[in-house]
């Protein structure tokens, strides 16, 4: 029996690298898409267009009396530069493989590393779905197996089983835990999160005292997707997610398991902003005679808010929200 990709139901074993392998090199190898493309260019964010998102989290920060930001998978800065527009008084630093682009004011520090110890706001505004993982596929005979992938094509094969004492017992374990294959039909997908879980876990245990953001489109065990999520972008559309480095390569991100490894709590986007003061109301009708470039102003920032809060949009992206050092991250007000 063969899976819907047509491959074997136990294939040869593969030369190709695993997929976790090949998606690390596309996005931060030497050539890799996040060295030389600006997150801009190619998709759109919450961080795109406004400093909404940037009042939000200024407001988190101040609530704990926090006056440093850390943005981890900083783009070429615009969260930062949000912030400092809206408080020139902040420490800021963007941690980002990227060089330093031009025109960053001096007041935002730029690193490729984070620091040893962080006593602030951290943010991870869709890092964690660039963080690559394995992918596991359901074969013929029904057993999960690693997937194989052509870096310049990406053709894929499948590899060992993920039971197999060649591939990491984390992979199992994972699976087992939180994104369950057994008895799926052949051709069912995973991401095994795992490389999330200890990414931001590593970042939380920088925090001496502090919050940790965590912000992406994801989902949890109720809703998993049946093939998985693995998808590519260029030039502000979807496409094959080839791990060549000439596109970004993404995948949604297992939420509860991310808050499970570090202690944090899920909400969703139009939870957090809602709870942190913005809201999509518009004005009333008769500011429109009695102040018009108010009412047009308001009117213009009810309409930002609520694609920011839309269901079925950015609304729905999960923030796991984490406090260190005896601060309690939520409510924020």
């Amino acid at each position: 029996m063969a899976s819907p990709l047509g491959m074997p139901a136990v294939p040869p074993r593969t030369p190709d690298p695993p997929w976790r392998t090949a998606w690390d090199s596309a996005l931060y190898g030497p050539d890799g898409f996040y060295r030389h493309h600006a997150p801009a260019d190619h998709f759109r964010t919450s961080v795109h267009g406004s400093d909404l998102l940037a009042e939000a989290l200024l407001g988190l920060a101040r609530h704990h009396g926090l006056t440093r930001v850390v943005d981890v998978g900083a783009g070429r800065g615009e969260l930062l530069l949000g912030l400092h527009r809206l408080d020139p008084t902040l420490d800021l630093l963007a941690v980002e493989v990227a060089p330093l682009p031009p025109g960053l004011p001096d007041a935002v520090g730029w690193s490729a590393a984070l620091p040893e110890r962080i006593d602030g706001l951290v943010v991870a505004h869709e890092w964690l779905d660039n963080i690559p993982c394995h992918v596991v596929e359901v074969d013929g005979a029904g057993r999960p197996r690693m997937v194989h992938v052509d870096p310049a094509t990406g053709r894929e094969s499948l590899g060992l089983a993920v039971d197999d004492p060649g591939v990491p017992a984390s992979v199992g374990g994972w699976l087992d835990r939180w994104w369950s294959l057994a008895g799926r039909e052949p051709g069912a997908r995973a991401e095994v999160g795992s490389s999330r879980d200890q990414g931001w876990a590593g970042v939380v245990a920088r925090l001496g005292r502090g919050v940790a953001v965590a912000v992406d489109y994801g989902h949890t065990r109720e809703q998993r997707p049946p093939y998985g999520a693995l998808r590519g972008y260029a030039d502000g559309r979807e496409v094959d997610p080839v791990p060549d480095g000439s596109r970004d390569v993404t995948a949604a991100v297992a939420v509860d398991s991310v808050a499970a490894a570090v202690g944090g709590r899920v909400l969703r986007q139009r939870e957090a902003l809602a709870a942190l003061g913005l809201s999509a109301e518009r004005p009333p009708l008769s500011l429109a005679t009695t102040d018009p470039g108010e009412y047009a102003a308001r009117l213009a920032r009810a309409s930002r808010v609520a694609d920011l809060t839309a269901a079925g949009g950015l609304g729905t992206f999960y923030w796991v929200v984490s406090g260190v050092g005896g601060v309690d991250p939520w409510p924020a007000g």
